[in-house]
């Protein structure tokens, strides 16, 4: 950023967007709008486990992270480690849900 530019921009306000341009009518337009790379994300995982093989895995990956019970003597590290698989399993769970609900 120039030093002109940075004397123009105060604080955080040069972390903000800039305006997009105008069409002829003084709306704004959308041709500077980008792609939503998380988007296209969640829409990949949906069709990675659309189908039944699919439903097939996931309900295996939940059948051995977030209904798998521990006992009360389970150790430190082992109560850890399944809380990371059981994380990992809920956010592709998410991202395929919002992929197949298109958002």
């Amino acid at each position: 950023m120039s030093e002109v530019q940075s004397k123009n921009r105060q604080g955080w306000s040069w972390f903000d967007r800039e305006a997009s341009p105008e069409d002829e009518a003084g709306q704004p337009s959308d041709a500077g709008d980008l792609p939503d790379p998380g988007r296209t994300l969640r829409q990949a995982y949906a069709r990675c486990f659309s189908g039944a093989e699919g439903e097939q895995v996931l309900a295996h990956l939940r059948a051995i992270t977030l209904e798998r019970a521990l006992g009360p003597g389970a150790p430190d590290q082992t109560l850890r480690h399944i809380e990371g698989q059981r994380q990992l399993v809920s956010y592709i769970t998410q991202l395929t849900e919002r992929g197949r609900d298109g958002r």
